[in-house]
């Protein structure tokens, strides 16, 4: 800055009489009334304290922060075995339902397909729902309307809403849900009925919506169990059996052919194999050693199975996992009402025991290591003061009175509903270090000026100097930061819980900084030798 003044200021010529500059300060009376009666600072130190205490309990917590992205990805599934012409039918009825919202501007729909690298069944896909830009209602309005219409018209459509930047991270994470409870086990129909009756609590817990208590039904399929005797009667080999079998439904490798310097394999397999059904399966003839034909039906039993419950592990031990996702609700309340009912209504066999994922183990994860970083900045910022003042009272008064300002950032979350989430917690981790450079800089103009005045003047005159910069500030950040906080322009929502904190440390900070502080320095040096 006084490099760009040396450039593009006016150059003054100087002139033959001597100058002098004069800086004078004018003394606020205030900060002397407020000295003198320490009784307003202790009582503000204990309502700071009361405020971190009463309202942190009370905050709503989340992981990632919330936006509305304007778009909607809603997956669906039919029962096991329904037809594609079937499920078809019904998806044609959810998009009647979907063009009659008014906020819609425009669909798509893939089935038997997703983001992510492992199968997906045919019964299985997704829309991704555009909405206007110029709309009433938030994507979760919206995302209410439809679920609730749909729920209505087809029950037994199995329906779950996102956005997208959460869809496209839930299909290609394996924590796929806010809310996942894994619960593990071995007894894999034992973990079926768990898992239902955990999924029934959930459905019941304020916030929690599109429920799914994990339990896939791969099927249904047809089960070919060969009658041994028979074929031994019959003198035909298992193997045998299982070749002519394998060659009517998906053929058999007979070779390979060299086309185009690559290896094509050759493979046999019965006229109109891939018509066949159940029926015609029964209907289908086996080839005996002499040649003769003789249905299947005699040498096999074939039945229909409706399908089994695909078996999750994790470690090499089975789980069952029940997800679901939030609506209008916190991820943390949510999570706390879901385990205080699971506890007192799921008594789990021996050997079994529930887990909490999802989101929620990665939200506790980032706030255990942002608490790391918190107390490893307080650690420091005390380490940094105790090194310039060499005096452990004042390093403690300042840490002591930064760490307070975190009390304005928890209310401030507190009083705009807003969700202590990664953002917000960085907020709290800014709030300590700039509390803390502003007390440095009042304590250094207080050891200075302590050298030609007393005490409480010296005070005074360390806060009248620094009062317009601190107020400045504050007041550019809170101002630069109002946008955001506001949610004004594009991802601004992502931003807005570190700005929120970051203003209610800023608004706290100024009382901490001109009135508290001055009266613990006083407390501490008024009858003890000057900190020069």
């Amino acid at each position: 800055m006084p490099v760009v003044y040396l450039l593009l200021g006016k150059q003054v010529k100087p002139s033959g009489r001597k100058q002098t500059q004069v800086h004078t300060v004018k003394n606020q009376a205030w900060v002397m009334w407020f000295i003198k009666k320490p009784m307003f600072s202790f009582a503000a130190i204990v309502v700071l304290i009361l405020v971190i205490i009463l309202i942190l309990p009370k905050l709503q917590t989340g992981f990632l922060p919330e936006m509305d992205e304007g778009s909607i990805v809603l997956d669906y599934k039919s029962p096991p075995g329904t037809s594609l012409q079937e499920t078809d039918r019904m998806l044609k009825e959810v998009e009647q339902i979907i063009i009659k919202i008014p906020d819609v501007e425009t669909y798509s729909r893939r089935t038997g397909t997703q983001m992510g690298f492992f199968i997906t069944e045919p019964n299985n896909g997704d829309y991704l729902i555009q909405l206007k830009k110029e709309r009433s209602r938030t994507t979760q309005e919206v995302i209410s309307e439809i679920r609730n219409k749909i729920t209505a018209s087809q029950p037994s459509l199995e329906i779950d809403f996102g956005q997208v930047i959460g869809d496209m991270l839930g299909d290609l994470m394996s924590s796929t849900q806010p809310v996942e409870i894994k619960i593990f086990g071995d007894n894999h129909s034992k973990l079926t009925t768990l898992s239902k009756a955990v999924a029934a609590i959930v459905s019941k817990v304020k916030g929690a919506a599109d429920v799914f208590d994990g339990v896939i039904i791969a099927g249904p399929s047809i089960d070919v169990r060969p009658i041994y005797s028979q074929l031994a009667q019959y003198g035909i080999s298992v193997a045998d059996f299982q070749y002519q079998l394998q060659m009517a439904l998906e053929g058999n490798s007979a070779g390979a052919v060299l086309e185009k310097e690559q290896l094509s394999t050759i493979r046999l397999i019965y006229p109109n194999s891939r018509k066949y059904n159940v029926e015609g399966i029964k209907s289908m003839q086996i080839f005996l050693p002499d040649g003769k034909l003789v249905p299947i039906t005699n040498l096999a039993i074939i039945d229909i199975n409706a399908g089994e419950a695909e078996v999750e592990r994790e470690n090499l031990q089975a789980m069952g996992v029940v997800t679901a996702r939030l609506e209008n609700r916190d991820l943390g309340t949510t999570i706390q009402d879901i385990r205080q009912q699971v506890s007192n209504s799921i008594h789990l066999p021996a050997g079994y025991h529930i887990e909490y994922g999802g989101a929620y183990a990665e939200q506790q994860q980032s706030f255990k290591e942002l608490l790391v970083i918190l107390v490893s900045s307080s650690l420091l910022v005390f380490a940094v003061i105790l090194f310039l003042f060499k005096d452990f009272k004042i390093a403690t008064v300042i840490l002591f009175i930064a760490v307070l300002g975190i009390s304005g950032s928890y209310l401030a979350l507190f009083l705009t509903h807003t969700a202590l989430n990664v953002g917000s917690y960085t907020g709290l981790i800014m709030i300590i270090g700039i509390i803390g450079e502003n007390a440095i800089f009042t304590f250094l103009q207080f050891k200075e000026s302590c050298r030609e005045n007393k005490v409480q003047d010296a005070i005074v005159y360390a806060i009248s100097t620094r009062l317009r910069p601190k107020l400045m500030t504050a007041l550019g950040a809170i101002i630069a930061l109002m946008p955001l906080a506001l949610g004004i322009g594009a991802g601004a929502q992502l931003h807005q819980p570190l700005a929120i904190a970051v203003i209610g440390g800023f608004i706290v900070a100024m009382p901490l900084l001109l009135i508290v502080l001055p009266s613990m320095i006083n407390l501490l040096y008024k009858d003890h030798k000057l900190p020069y």
